[in-house]
Formats: C-alpha cells, structure tokens, sequence
C-alpha cells in the first residue's frame, strides 16, 4: 500500500513550492505562496506567529489563501475566514489499472485556459486559475466542441503528483468521464514512476466514494484553512527568472 509520509503531507504545499514547483511562487525563509494567478494556496514552515507574519507580506491587501494545518495563533494581519475538513487519498502503486485509453480524452494547455476555469467554476468557484495549467498535465472531453470533463494535476512534492481539477459539467455527469480522466492521469504516473494521490473534501461523499471504487485509500484528514489579509501590504515583484 503507498503511503503519503507525514514529514511531506503535514504539510504538502510548503514541500512542493520548496521543491519540484519553486518557480510557480513566492519563497522566503519561513513563508512561501503560489503566485495568485496560479493557484489560491500558501504555506508557513511552521505555526508560528513569525512565519505568518512572514506570510501576510508575501499577500496583497484583502488577498485571501489557503493553508494547511490544524491550529494557528491569531495574529494581527490575518483574519481567519473559514475552514475546511478534506480527505488525502493515495493510490496503491501496484493496483492494476485499465489499460483502455479513450479517444475522447484530449490534452489541454495554455489556450484552454479561458475555458478550464469557467467549467472549474461551475464545481469550485476561484480554485482553478488562468495559470493553474502551469502545474501539470490537463486533459479533458468536448462534447460537440464544448468542454464538457476536464482533470489534471497540481501539488507535485518528489514522487508524489496530486490529481486535481477533476469536473464534468451539469448537463453530462454520470457517463464516466470523470473516472476515465483519472485513469489517464494515473497512466501518466505510472510511466513517469510517480505516485498518484488527492485531496477530496470531507463532505463530498459522492466523489470520496467514487474514488474508493477506482481503488484509492484514505490516508489522512487535514484541514484547509481560508486566510486574508486584514492590512496594507506590498506584495513583492514575482521572481520569474526560473
């Protein structure tokens, strides 16, 4: 059975932004963030009022984020808004798999961006940005031309490639699309010698169990934290050299 070590998945997007996606964010010694047009998520090393204060200058005034963690000190800078209970589920790398891979399944890139978010935000409204391809491998099913199922990847930490952005639009839910997407996302994996895991919200148990079908396991239940800033910052010039 893979697991997701708690050393990494304590604390997943401060290990990614430190590692294989560093130059998708903001780094510094004890706060790192993704820049806003990539993805709404931040991390501190450790819940220290330090490190968030840290944080609140890496964020614009009014900006909001999420973080990982289980308990933080209040601070004066950032308001806590909302929490949310989420599940991290991991696939056993030596599951059997489908080998079928469906024609209709198509890459998507920097010109389906547009489209990628306004199906996103039917599902998840203001998680997916205009960047959010950036951080990995998108593909998705049109119907008629229209993008109708979509799925990709986001946290990357080492081995371990999240799987993510999984929607099908309203009018074509229930044919499968969005388990054959994962499928060809866990295909990727396999040829790169990764391994496959997700978040899922503690609430959504529609998804939770349709991902206990296709053989995922639930490792942890961590909590996603909605943060904003209460005061006047200046956000940093992005480094973009990388």
């Amino acid at each position: 059975m893979a697991e997701l070590p708690e050393n990494l998945f304590l604390n997943p997007i401060w290990h990614a932004l430190q590692t294989n996606q560093r130059h998708l964010g903001i780094v510094a010694a004890d706060a790192a963030r993704y820049f806003s047009e990539v993805a709404p998520f931040a991390a501190v090393r450790t819940p220290e009022p330090s490190s968030l204060r840290q944080l609140a200058k890496l964020m614009a005034p009014q900006e909001t984020v999420w973080i990982v963690g289980e308990e933080y000190p209040p601070i004066h800078d950032l308001a806590f808004v909302s929490s949310l209970e989420c599940f991290q589920m991991v696939l056993d790398e030596e599951l059997a798999i489908p080998d079928h891979v469906s024609p209709d399944i198509l890459p998507l890139d920097a010109a389906n961006a547009p489209e990628m978010v306004a199906l996103t935000d039917l599902a998840f409204p203001g998680y997916f940005r205009q960047e959010t391809f950036r951080m990995g491998s998108y593909y998705g099913v049109r119907h008629h031309g229209e993008l109708i199922a979509m799925g990709g990847e986001r946290l990357k930490l080492g081995r371990y490639s999240e799987i993510s952005g999984v929607c099908t639009h309203p009018s074509y839910r229930g044919k499968g699309y969005a388990g054959a997407i994962i499928w060809k996302i866990v295909r990727d994996h396999r040829r790169d010698g990764c391994i496959s895991w997700l978040n899922v919200g503690a609430r959504n148990q529609q998804a939770i169990d349709l991902y206990l079908r296709m053989g995922f396991q639930i490792a942890r239940k961590v909590t996603l934290h909605q943060v904003t800033l209460t005061s006047s910052q200046e956000l940093p010039e992005p480094d973009r050299r990388h």
